[in-house]
């Protein structure tokens, strides 16, 4: 398994360990990524998690997510797991950062514990997505006011996706309106 980041509160890489290992609880502080992207209709892309994931499976989530690897920049990480997950070639330097939000929360089914220090990229795609099937089950594009118009549905939704959803916002917002 895949070594991730772990980090101090202010960021700083304290060391590494095995991703599994970094989400069993108590959970250990470690560095992940969270991208949201506009469609051409300026619709926000959201993934359902492939039901074989370990922790999350077949919930909805953001556009994708994701952890660098050690030393890895969070940009490059993003650009990385956007080919990985969706087949969509996005250069790091086309997504924007949104900030960078720290949170810890459960997975009930799984019993693992997202524990992230999160660096958030926003952007947009007029490319057709090709989808890794052991990542994403299916995506869909949704108008953002229609999903913050209901948080009812959010039950459908990772445990973290209010928490990124709501640090993303600025990011998203300025994508709108500019």
């Amino acid at each position: 398994m895949a070594l991730v980041e772990l980090v101090d509160t202010a960021g700083h890489a304290t060391g590494t360990l095995n991703k599994l290992e970094a989400h069993r609880p108590p959970g250990q502080l470690h560095r992940a990524v969270s991208v949201f992207l506009l469609d051409g209709s300026h619709r926000l892309l959201i993934q359902r998690r492939a039901a074989d994931k370990y922790h999350s499976a077949g919930l909805w989530s953001n556009t994708c997510c994701g952890h660098p690897m050690p030393g890895e920049q969070p940009s490059a990480a993003a650009s990385r797991r956007l080919l990985i997950e969706l087949g969509l070639r996005v250069a790091p330097e086309e997504l924007v950062a949104a900030g960078t939000v720290t949170y810890e929360v459960g997975d009930p089914a799984s019993g693992l514990v997202e524990r992230e220090y999160n660096h958030l990229f926003v952007g947009r795609t007029v490319d057709e997505t090709l989808l890794n099937a052991s990542e994403v089950a299916a995506i869909r594009a949704v108008k953002l006011a229609d999903l913050l118009a209901d948080p009812t549905k959010w039950s459908e939704f990772t445990a973290w996706w209010p928490i990124v959803l709501r640090a993303a916002m600025p990011g998203l917002s300025s994508l709108l309106n500019g």
